[in-house]
């Protein structure tokens, strides 16, 4: 049984990492997928802590060297899990400076990096017989208890009336939708709110500016900003296509390059189906919200919302050549 639960934690924390990546990733109906199994993983660490306890306990009496790190792993699971069960109630936004997502997500990292440690330290390698039909009989049923388990806690989440029980198919609650002022203000880790005068935006290496813009043909959308720090509005947006602005794309991608140096790579077949918005609700985006423009990405995580552009460019580098979440 020893050998079992310790394989199973590690597979787990594998499935964790995967199906929290595509559910932050993905802003699209393919992400209730990713989230519900998310959910499932977690509640089967739960489900573990019977077996895996004499095991930490007898590590702890003998004391093992690194025995510190392998606590510190134990609090990062359980914060991981608890923020993310809070996190599904809705009633807790904020934990100190952080949301309650992103205290998730970090806790969820750390325990990655100490569970890599833990597992080279003590290493249990899979093998063939590892297959056998008792340890698959056991997976099926702690993968049933985890849905039982998650049912159960979904509708106690609706039967009290939580803000959970209202939360988008990402697990995201709503915050200001159709009032702007309402909608919180976040960019990427290093960026800053730069405050800027000028409006001219780079297009195809040609400098457009608001008499430029104003010529060009504009739509007006109602589009939901999905933030991957646990928050989606649905707001009005005001702007040009794509397509618009730069034609017959030849090229593997588009290149949208905000003033701070953040930068997303789109690919180019998508042109008609973003824009580069100008106004938020009936005024001009703050500066906030990405004043002079910004790219509204319907479909797609906040993180593909581009603040503050300063260029858009067609390139030859393919989309998909990029780290699915920037680093800076």
């Amino acid at each position: 049984m020893k050998r079992f639960t310790l394989l199973a934690l590690a597979g787990l924390l594998i499935l964790a990492l995967a199906t929290g990546l595509v559910a932050q990733g993905l802003g699209t109906v393919w992400s209730r997928a990713a989230t519900i199994a998310h959910g499932l993983v977690g509640l089967c660490f739960l489900l573990l802590v019977p077996w895996k306890s004499p095991i930490v306990s007898s590590s702890l009496r003998r004391r093992r060297k690194g025995a510190v790190w392998s606590i510190a792993l134990a609090v990062a699971v359980v914060a991981t899990i608890a923020s993310g069960l809070l996190q599904m109630t809705g009633t807790v936004r904020s934990i100190g400076p952080l949301t309650t997502m992103q205290v998730h997500i970090g806790a969820a990292v750390l325990a990655a990096g100490l569970g890599v440690w833990h597992y080279r330290s003590r290493p249990v390698r899979p093998r063939p017989a590892d297959l056998q039909r008792r340890n698959l009989v056991r997976v099926a049923v702690l993968t049933a208890g985890a849905g039982v388990l998650l049912a159960g806690w979904e509708t106690m989440v609706g039967a009290t009336g939580w803000p959970g029980g209202r939360r988008r198919f990402t697990g995201s609650h709503e915050r200001g939708s159709g009032n702007p002022a309402a909608m919180p203000v976040t960019q990427w880790f290093t960026d800053k709110v730069p405050r800027l005068d000028r409006t001219e935006v780079t297009v195809a290496g040609r400098v457009l500016g608001a008499d430029d813009f104003a010529r060009l043909p504009h739509d007006t959308l109602e589009a939901t900003l999905d933030c991957t720090s646990g928050w989606y509005s649905t707001q009005e947006w005001r702007g040009v296509r794509l397509d618009r602005l730069l034609g017959d794309v030849r090229g593997e991608s588009i290149a949208v390059r905000s003033v701070t140096g953040y930068i997303r790579r789109f690919p180019a077949d998508e042109a008609d189906r973003l824009w580069l918005a100008f106004e938020l609700g009936d005024a001009p985006l703050s500066a906030g919200h990405g004043f002079p423009a910004r790219i509204v990405a319907p479909g797609r995580r906040g993180f593909w919302w581009v603040k503050w552009v300063d260029s858009i460019e067609v390139s030859g580098v393919p989309a998909w050549l990029q780290v699915p979440f920037p680093l800076t």
